[in-house]
């Protein structure tokens, strides 16, 4: 009788650790590697603001600086993306090096034209991506990013969408390199980004 709360303690403690696992995955915050590389990233195949369908082999040669929101999005997106911008600016030189992309989590409203328009406002430099539903949903599984619309009943035109708020630097051969915050400066995220470019 003694042992058995001895024997069930490590099935419970093996179980709880297997859901926190499963719910940090599912939340985006464990990445799994696969040689030592983390799995972030992947092929894609979407639209810029110009109409153009564009791939990832578009960008090769170039460090890729990647963020996924809305353009819809009342203050985080706008907020990330004048940052971006402030880095670039801060990065002198090295920014030829980096190809700032934003992918729309929202591919209902954010057609072409609007992704366009929209980071423009931010800066020449940054490309604007959008597609169908099914082609967002795998470049955000490929890079593991969190989405979720949220309808408003009494206008569902009117809605939002929550979204994991993450920079990703990745090589000129596509390969991740690593997470850039996206709640500091712009000086701050250059710094940050310098490190890693050759």
């Amino acid at each position: 009788m003694s042992d058995r709360p001895r024997r069930t303690l490590p099935r419970v403690l093996v179980g709880a650790a297997v859901l926190l696992v499963l719910v940090l995955v599912g939340a985006g915050a464990v990445w799994f590697t696969q040689g030592g590389a983390p799995t972030i990233g992947g092929p894609f195949k979407l639209v810029n603001g110009q109409g153009k369908t564009v791939t990832d082999r578009d960008f090769r040669g170039h460090y890729l600086l990647v963020y996924f929101g809305y353009t819809f999005c009342p203050d985080v997106c706008p907020t990330t993306l004048s940052q971006m911008a402030d880095a670039l600016d801060a990065l002198g030189s090295k920014a030829a090096e980096v190809q700032p992309l934003f992918i729309t989590v929202d591919p209902k409203r954010d057609t072409p034209q609007v992704v366009g328009q929209y980071v423009a406002n931010f800066s020449p430099r940054l490309v604007g991506l959008t597609g169908t539903p099914e082609e967002i949903a795998k470049v955000a599984r490929e890079y593991r990013v969190y989405y979720a619309i949220h309808k408003n009943a009494e206008q569902p035109a009117d809605y939002t969408v929550d979204h994991s708020s993450i920079l990703y630097l990745m090589s000129p051969s596509g390969a991740f390199i690593a997470p850039i915050r996206a709640d500091q400066s712009g000086a701050d995220m250059a710094k940050d980004i310098a490190r890693h470019l050759s």
